[in-house]
């Protein structure tokens, strides 16, 4: 069974609010997901962006999600592990992409097997890395955004 992974902010595929945008308040848009299977330790969500000009650009890493979380509310801070993103900052930093058209923006969520052993800070790179061999099942949710 694959993860169901929504928002209650946009639905797949439709335009991410501003709020959640470098144009807005930059914070995090509530999630909430379901089907995670038995045997699930731990979570991880990787946000990235594979319109960006430079290639792809990572909004969002957070790992060590409690494997019994079925969401995360807006603006959420403290729960799991957070990574670095490609603002060079821990947490979550908003759509913000150039001027033209709107990008794709994929919330991907993992169930794994075990805890992953990385720091703070950890890279999607690195967190991908570890997880290898460890993914039980997942899911995505991809909106847009275009200034």
């Amino acid at each position: 069974m694959k993860i169901q992974l929504t928002s209650p902010s946009f639905s797949e595929g439709n335009p991410i609010p501003k709020k959640f945008t470098c144009d807005g308040e930059n914070v995090s848009p509530a999630l909430s997901w379901s089907g995670a299977p038995d045997g699930t330790k731990s979570l991880a969500l990787i946000v990235d962006d594979p319109d960006a000009p430079v290639g792809i650009w990572v909004h969002w890493v957070m790992f060590n999600l409690p494997a019994g979380t079925a969401g995360l509310p807006e603006g959420v801070r403290g729960i799991g592990v957070e990574g670095k993103n490609d603002f060079n900052k821990l947490g979550y930093g908003g759509p913000c992409p150039p001027r033209g058209s709107s990008h794709r923006y994929f919330f991907k969520l993992y169930a794994l097997d075990t805890n992953l052993e990385l720091p703070s800070g950890a890279t999607k790179r690195e967190v991908e890395n570890a997880m290898k061999g460890h993914i039980l099942e997942q899911g995505q949710l991809m909106g847009r955004y275009g200034r």
